[in-house]
């Protein structure tokens, strides 16, 4: 009976205690208990201090709870479950390594075996810490420990994976799961929408409801993030209407979701209804209503109620911030940006790396590049957004030699890249023309295990075709088991850069046979092609189609090509009247293509309707000034000629100077017109006069009539003999092996003689010349310009290639 009574105390005793630590509400109230707790005799009762390690765990408090866990001895030893605790306090306060050592001395000083909690305790605390290959010598561990195939553990494991950018291997653990709860599927969604794999989020969404397995309103909220950042719109109202049949529509949560998507979809009137939903909006919901408004340009109201959460005395916190920073509608708002980013400063949130990403983005989209990378440069703690940032801004822009270095820095420092990072670095390999180095980007690709991402593969497929590799761009794209229109307008798009117009009509044709329907960009790609492989009638049925059978309005663009295909091809009266006969104003797109046409068959007096319209809408394009003139010298009239070029130097208007890179052995070379400072140019210019020998016995000769009239037919020849791509040419038939492929690239229209002089070469030489230029004629897209393809050789006999 007396022992039944002082059992009965001490378990009295011990429920006391065990409700006090749930109710203590601050640090002080729990270290009061504690006091308590060893005064009344139970600082030895595991069941209580494993209660009060898990309190002090939460408060951050975990050197005291490491303090009662060390309180054990070897005739009171701690059991698991205490280890699991103060194992999951130092997962959950950062203290990874604190985990892993605890995980270790219970290997090491007892005979307890870790469990599934064990597991994914110290598996959660490398998840964020940077250390990969811990968390990879852990799931080690968790395979030989039989536990691979729990949902608990999995769920850690796919949650380190993807925050590792480690998506293959997320995969491969969460498909090694058969009995997945709802907690797995949420960190596998959540996991792709963090690392921009909106597509695939979705689709695993999809999976999900179809299993049957139950969603709550977090898996709602999470891929509606994914649809918000795709503007998928009908998918979005699908996953709204199964939001209101399970009970979920009114959920803040999803309200936040819902505005997000309604807002990036341009219906702001369905964001601020849903916004007002809202009885008490917190800083989440204000957030969202903050960017969703400058989303759509709408800075005024976004600042507006940016201004009212401040004079509310709301905290706002570095959401609040990205969302009012003009990521997407940047143009005209550098001062609301520089003021947005004087806040910051001052209030300190300049160095959260999500805020000076967004920022730092704004910047590189303004051309404001040493502002950018001055704050890249001060950001104590850079993120992998901000590492992509910065390259895709240098990409962007055209600084790729600086992008290319960012990332090379970034791989010397071990920060593995995401799917944003490669596509932002095959764009500038693309832009530079460097294969090797978009050879080695391929190879870290299936390092990384990227292959699955239709991203990252389209824009393998763009970076092959613009660097030469047409065959190369092919199998890649026909590795791709699940195309979106993106991925075959690259496609298209390829063979259009290659002057191949038949395979790209017929891959089109597969296209629509696929289901794919096509975009005003899928049509822009066609016609294209037809235009630069000459197929007139196919390309006006093409228009035609693209009008009447798919709805599809026609841009200037568009129209623009239209014009160019018929020029090309010679019809230049119909070009003429095609522009006249155009619903809408004719712009410098449709009248420079004319121009250009005009250059090739030298029609003088088209080619001066064409320079006046241009003229009078005095837009400041050296090329167009240029452009006459050399059909003025075409023609012989030099007056003229010297009077175009006269207007260009009373306008201070200069021509960008010529220059070729060519790649050789993984170092690039670059060249200019007359140059003598490459450390091989006595053998550059003999090379280049035994190819001139060759080729003036094959029947070569000299292109003049663009050269300047005032010098003799001599020095003219002289002149244009040494053009930068002829140097170029010349230097990769010294430094490279036989009959490998030469590639170039001229950062303008190559000119009428080095177009002869490439394909004589390739003749005399028996060698394949790739050539890349860029033809500035058309103007789009706020001001960028359009690279246009200038095709080398019509001539199948030749092997000389052209891309652009």
């Amino acid at each position: 009976m007396i022992y039944r009574t002082i059992a009965s105390t001490a378990q009295r005793d011990r429920n006391f205690f065990l409700s006090l630590i749930n109710q203590s509400a601050t640090l002080s109230h729990l270290n009061q208990t504690h006091a308590n707790l060893i005064r009344n005799g139970l600082s030895t009762d595991l069941i209580t201090i494993t209660k009060l390690t898990h309190k002090f765990s939460d408060f951050k408090a975990i050197s005291k709870a490491k303090n009662l866990f060390t309180s054990f001895n070897n005739a009171n030893p701690p059991d698991l479950f205490l280890y699991n605790v103060l194992i999951r306090g130092f997962s959950r306060n950062e203290l990874a390594f604190e985990s892993l050592s605890l995980y270790f001395q219970l290997l090491k000083d007892t005979k307890l075996r870790p469990d599934n909690f064990t597991f994914a305790f110290v598996v959660s605390g490398f998840s964020s810490s940077g250390y990969e290959k811990v968390g990879v010598l852990l799931h080690g561990h968790v395979i030989v420990s039989g536990f691979s195939s729990d949902v608990f553990v999995g769920s850690a494991l796919v949650d380190m994976y993807m925050n590792f950018s480690r998506i293959g291997h997320a995969y491969k653990v969460f498909d090694g799961i058969y009995e997945r709860d709802s907690v797995l599927w949420n960190t596998m969604v959540s996991g792709l929408v963090r690392n921009c794999c909106f597509e695939e989020s979705i689709r695993v969404f999809g999976d999900m409801v179809a299993r049957g397995t139950r969603f709550d309103s977090t898996t709602l909220a999470v891929v509606l993030t994914a649809v918000a950042e795709l503007q998928d719109l009908r998918n979005g109202m699908l996953i709204h209407c199964l939001a209101v049949k399970m009970g979920y529509h009114c959920h803040e949560y999803v309200l936040t979701g819902l505005i997000s998507l309604y807002s990036k979809c341009g219906d702001v009137p369905t964001a601020k209804l849903l916004f007002g939903l809202i009885k008490v909006p917190d800083l989440i919901s204000c957030n969202a209503m903050i960017a969703g408004f400058c989303f759509n340009n709408e800075n005024e109201s976004s600042v507006r109620l940016f201004r009212e959460l401040l004079f509310q005395g709301e905290k706002v916190n570095s959401s609040t911030i990205v969302g009012l920073i003009p990521v997407s509608c940047p143009f005209g708002h550098l001062t609301l940006t520089c003021s947005i980013h004087g806040f910051c400063v001052k209030s300190g949130m300049v160095s959260n790396p999500s805020v000076s990403t967004a920022l730092t983005t704004v910047y590189s989209r303004l051309n404001e590049m040493e502002l950018a990378r001055r704050l890249f440069d001060e950001s104590p703690k850079k993120s992998l957004a901000s590492w992509n940032a910065m390259i895709s801004g240098y990409a962007q822009n055209g600084l790729t030699d600086m992008a290319i270095s960012l990332f090379r820095e970034m791989q010397k420092l071990d920060i593995h890249p995401n799917p944003v990072t490669i596509t932002s670095i095959l764009s500038a390999c693309a832009q530079l023309g460097t294969l090797s180095m978009g050879k080695w980007v391929h190879d870290l690709i299936k390092k990384e295990k990227f292959e699955s991402n239709i991203y990252v593969l389209t824009a393998l497929v763009d970076m092959y075709a613009k660097c030469g590799n047409i065959e190369e761009a092919r199998q890649v794209f026909d590795s791709i088991t699940e195309k979106n229109v993106v991925t075959w307008n690259a496609m298209i798009s390829a063979y259009g850069l290659h002057g191949r117009g038949r395979e790209a009509m017929l891959l089109f044709d597969q296209m629509l046979h696929s289901g794919i329907s096509p975009t005003g960009v899928t049509f822009l790609c066609v016609l294209y092609a037809c235009s630069h492989a000459g197929l007139v009638e196919e390309g006006q049925k093409i228009f035609h189609s693209m009008v009447h059978d798919h709805g599809t309005e026609p841009l200037p663009e568009h129209y623009a090509c239209m014009v160019d295909l018929l020029g090309r091809a010679g019809k230049l009266e119909d070009a003429l009247k095609f522009i006249y006969g155009m619903p809408l104003e004719p712009g410098p797109a449709e009248w420079g293509a004319l121009l250009g046409a005009c250059m090739v068959h030298k029609n003088i007096d088209l080619a001066r309707l064409a320079s006046d319209k241009l003229f009078a809408m005095d837009i400041g394009s050296v090329g167009y000034y240029v452009l006459l003139s050399n059909i003025y010298s075409a023609d012989r009239n030099y007056f003229q000629a010297a009077s175009v070029r006269k207007v260009l130097k009373n306008k201070n208007l200069a021509k960008t100077p010529g220059c070729t890179l060519i790649e050789v052995n993984g170092f690039q070379h670059v060249f200019t017109s007359s140059d003598q400072s490459h450390p091989q140019a006595a053998a550059i210019y003999a090379k280049l006069e035994e190819l001139m020998e060759k080729m003036r016995e094959a029947g070569f000769h000299t292109e003049t009539s663009t050269a300047l009239h005032d010098v003799e037919e001599e020095e003219k020849e002289l002149m244009v003999q040494v053009h930068s791509e002829k140097l170029a040419i010349a230097f990769g038939l010294l430094t490279s092996e036989p009959r490998t492929e030469i590639r170039i690239i001229k950062n303008l229209r190559v000119c009428v003689d080095c177009h002869n002089f490439t394909k004589f070469v390739s003749k005399v030489t028996d060698r394949v010349i790739v050539v890349r230029d860029a033809n500035s004629l058309l103007d789009h897209d706020g001001g960028q310009w359009s690279q246009c393809v200038f095709t080398l050789c019509l001539d199948p006999l030749l092997n000389t290639r052209a891309m652009g």
